[in-house]
């Protein structure tokens, strides 16, 4: 199975990497070049632009950092929009507003969004969102969950690849439900990381130590992988970016826009999203979202900037 690959960051390298390793044809695009050669070592071929990857491709992943890379690679020049047509599908799994996969979607649908529906007849394009759930380290094992929605045939046909890259999938229905998934669980996320932030500041401001604390909190009933994983690294000032805390406070933002849409209040969420922007306006937006913690150090444990 040949399998075209936009976007080669953090988690687009690791898992163009799985595919490869699991004995699939993988030719990759990304905007910087370089980012390409570690693939082609691996046995990657590589495309120019992401027009000449669809055109080789029957199907064509994209892993990109936020709305508007999304919406660049499939509408500029030499993009996804100019070669897509009759049997190939195209799976955007970055993690973007529920409106982008709808403007993306339709965009197939209608042949450049100028068309009526017989369009879609016409060009043949299949699309899925399918943004994860998960970091650095579970994209390198396999072991994303993967939030799909769109096209049932086309979800079906990528099993498969799906199978490759995380231990579940989840279709989840018309598009802009992956989307809106994937926002829920990072806004809860970002405020978890927030409370684990205070909580550590706390422990140690009025003499307990913080090691112990998060030995406490693995032993609990809210005992969880991320605290496990990044507690002891908060600890030693360790924040290498498993998952930037620019794209978790982008994240933030548009989950809250959600919530702004439906009507739902989430104050808890929107003091978390003031937390991230404090960090990123300290510079600490490439790190990894763990770094919040300094803001809260800094803040003397109360969260406020």
């Amino acid at each position: 199975m040949e399998v075209g690959f936009l976007g080669l960051g953090i988690m687009g390298k690791a898992m163009a990497t799985n595919l490869l390793r699991h004995g699939y044809r993988v030719t990759v695009w990304n905007r910087t070049i370089a980012k390409c050669q570690e693939l082609v070592a691996l046995g990657a071929t590589v495309g120019e632009t992401p027009a000449a990857v669809v055109a080789k491709c029957r199907y064509t992943i994209a892993m990109l950092s936020d709305p508007s890379a999304a919406l660049s690679v499939v509408f500029d020049k030499d993009g996804v929009l100019e070669q897509i047509g009759d049997g190939k599908g195209y799976i955007d799994m970055s993690t973007v507003d529920a409106a982008t996969s709808s403007k993306i979607s339709e965009s197939y649908v209608m042949g450049k969004g100028r068309m009526i529906v017989e369009a879609v007849k016409q060009k043949g394009g299949a699309f899925v969102e399918a943004p994860v759930s998960g970091s650095k380290k579970p994209a390198e094992d396999g072991q994303l969950v993967i939030l799909a929605a769109g096209d049932k045939t086309l979800y079906d046909e990528m099993v498969p690849a799906f199978d490759v890259l995380g231990k579940k999938s989840f279709f989840l229905g018309e598009i802009g439900n992956g989307a809106k998934m994937k926002l829920v669980v990072n806004m809860i996320m970002g405020s978890m990381m927030n409370s684990l932030s205070e909580g550590l500041c706390l422990a140690d401001k009025c003499g307990l130590s913080p090691q112990t604390l998060l030995d406490v909190l693995d032993l609990g009933a809210i005992a969880n992988p991320m605290f496990k994983l990044k507690g002891p690294a908060m600890l030693q000032g360790s924040y290498n970016p498993a998952f930037p805390l620019k794209h978790q406070q982008k994240d933030m933002r548009l989950a809250l826009a959600l919530g702004d849409e439906n009507a739902v209040s989430m104050p808890v969420s929107a003091a978390a999203n003031e937390v991230f922007k404090k960090a990123r306006s300290l510079g600490l937006g490439d790190l990894d979202f763990s770094a919040v913690y300094e803001v809260v150090k800094g803040a003397g444990g109360s969260g406020q900037a």
